[in-house]
């Protein structure tokens, strides 16, 4: 269970790494506005949100790959659990408020990545 968790982790922390690129630096691209359903004006319009948007998925990304690679036992328990937590809840306020397929895209991910993290902290306890 404890490779589980990581790997479904490790995967949460990429696909916000790909957020962080689609929102950041491809937006304005065709790719950009393919992935979140915006025009162009929309999207220059919106630019700079985006990337400040993209930074903050960095963010979630660096915490989820700093907790896997560098910490250990009950800090990285911790650590991952606070952010696989931070992402379940920007996926629920996303899926709410933006795209209901972002509770699939970010929200449901993370659950699974922390249901195992807990499951593999239960089983080693």
């Amino acid at each position: 269970m404890q490779l589980l968790s990581k790997i479904l982790t490790g995967a949460v922390a990429a696909l916000h790494v790909y957020i962080l690129i689609l929102e950041m630096f491809l937006w304005q691209t065709e790719r950009g506005m393919k992935a979140f359903g915006t025009t162009p004006e929309f999207a220059a319009e919106s630019a700079v949100l985006a990337a400040n948007q993209g930074l903050y998925n960095g963010f979630l990304a660096a915490g989820l790959f700093w907790a896997l690679l560098f910490l250990k036992d009950h800090m990285q328990f911790s650590v991952q659990c606070f952010f696989l937590g931070c992402v379940i809840v920007a996926g629920l306020y996303g899926g709410y408020t933006a795209k209901p397929s972002i509770y699939f895209i970010q929200a449901l991910p993370a659950a699974l990545a922390l249901g195992a993290t807990l499951l593999a902290r239960r089983s080693v306890a």
